[in-house]
Order: C-alpha cells, then structure tokens, then sequence
C-alpha cells in the first residue's frame, strides 16, 4: 500500500514513517525538506500518485491566533484538493483531544476548522484526537514559568507518548475510514500541576510549581473534562514514569 505522511519530517512524522516502512508499505514521507509545499501546493501532486493513504499530521509552525487558522484552512484546502484529484481512498488527520471543548484558543479553533474541512469532504476519512504528548511537558512548564516559579492548574489530564501516538496512527491508516473520530489517551489520568512537578523533579530542575486553581493552560481556562477523552478511547501502552526514566539523562 502506497501511503503519503504529510509532516513526515517531525516528531510524530518520522516515527509514522519508519513504522509503517516496517510493516512493508510504500511510504513517502511529504515535508518541506522533500519537495512538497502544503501551503502552495507545491510538490502535492506527484507525491500522491497513486497514493492509496494519506496521514496528514503537519503541524503550523507558528501558534498565533491568525496564522495558524491561516494554515490550517490553506493547507486542508490543497491537500483534500489534491487528495481528490489523485483518487485517494482514506484521510488520516492527527487532533488533539478536547478541540471543540476550547474554542476560546485560536489554535484549537484552527484546528477545529481543519477538522471541518475534512468532514465536508467527499475523501472518506478518520480524525485521530490524541491526548498532549509527554515531549510536551517541558513546553507546558516554560509557558507558566514566571521566574522561579511554575503557576499550573490542577486539570485533569491523560498524556500520551509520541511513539504510542504513531503505533496508533500506523494502525489506523491501514484500517478501513471511519468517517468519524478516535481518540488517543495515555494509560494514567494525572493533574496537569502533579505531572509538571514530576517532570520538573525528575530534571533536577530547581523551579517549583505552585497550584492555581485560575491558571490557566496557554492562556486557556481549563477543568478535568478539557483535556481528557471521552468514553472508550484507544490507550497508549507506556506510562509516564517509564517515559521519564528513559528519556532523562542520568546525572
């Protein structure tokens, strides 16, 4: 099976490629870096001949509220055009839990048009909804970093790896479409403040983490149903503290 990556390039990207290259498929990995522009169409054509799947997990590389709905909207307009053109049988699109629960962040209202756009396609299709991802975690601690302080709400969360997010999407890709949504979780519920400080621990890094109850997550207002999947989502096999274990260098 002939199966296009766009973002192959990335964090997910990369791991996406080399799982599905295992289990013997054709994988073109579509980025930048490859030729293929999905914001000018560029290069989209040729990498989808004969492409039976495509996994779109590209990310925008800025986060601000214009560009990135910007990017989203050209880029699910080019690819589903191309897509179509190219007789595509199965749209696979990486999301984020919680999308259409934080509409106040102009990244989740990004993403939610994207998700439209795929629906109002006539390319059978699968949106993929994954919990943040524990690679994450750092960036969650900079953004309520105020010197030596870390102000976190206490939301719910159920974090995932990268690598269980790509596993999950190889599966999915050769499945047949749902024309609908799955979800992706980790194997652990934990509160956004309590997975901060065990990550901030682990690094030795001096910060503290203080629990704020109006905090808030990238400029959000978050509550334990945010960020969390809904009933029966596809859980991750790797815990976080295994993940700490193996990814912290030892000191």
């Amino acid at each position: 099976m002939k199966i296009v990556v766009i973002g192959g390039s990335g964090l997910i990207g990369t791991k996406l490629v080399n799982n599905l290259r295992q289990h013997g498929h054709e994988v073109v990995a579509a980025s930048l870096s490859s030729g293929v522009n999905i914001l000018t169409g560029e290069g989209l054509a040729e990498a989808l001949t004969g492409a039976q799947v495509v996994v779109d997990v590209a990310n925008s590389p800025s986060f601000e509220d214009k560009a990135v709905l910007e990017f989203f909207e050209t880029a699910g307009r080019n690819l589903l055009t191309a897509e179509a053109a190219a007789g595509v049988g199965h749209h696979v699109a990486l999301s984020v839990v919680g999308t259409d629960r934080l509409l106040a962040s102009g990244y989740f209202r990004a993403k939610m048009a994207q998700e439209n756009l795929i629906k109002a396609s006539p390319i059978p299709y699968t949106i993929v909804r994954a919990t943040q991802f524990f690679e994450f975690v750092g960036a969650i601690a900079q953004s309520a970093t105020d010197g030596q302080t870390v102000r976190l709400p206490p939301a719910l969360m159920q974090p995932i790896v990268s690598d269980d997010v790509a596993a999950a999407l190889a599966d999915v890709a050769v499945e047949e479409p749902l024309n609908g949504t799955v979800e992706l979780a980790g194997p652990e519920p934990i509160r956004m403040d309590e997975l901060v400080r065990r990550f901030l621990s682990a690094n030795r890094d001096a910060r503290k983490v203080t629990t704020d109850v109006h905090a808030r997550y990238f400029g959000t207002a978050v509550n334990d149903q945010s960020l969390t999947p809904g009933d029966n989502p596809r859980i991750g096999k790797t815990r976080f503290e295994d993940w700490l274990s193996r990814s912290i260098p030892q000191k």
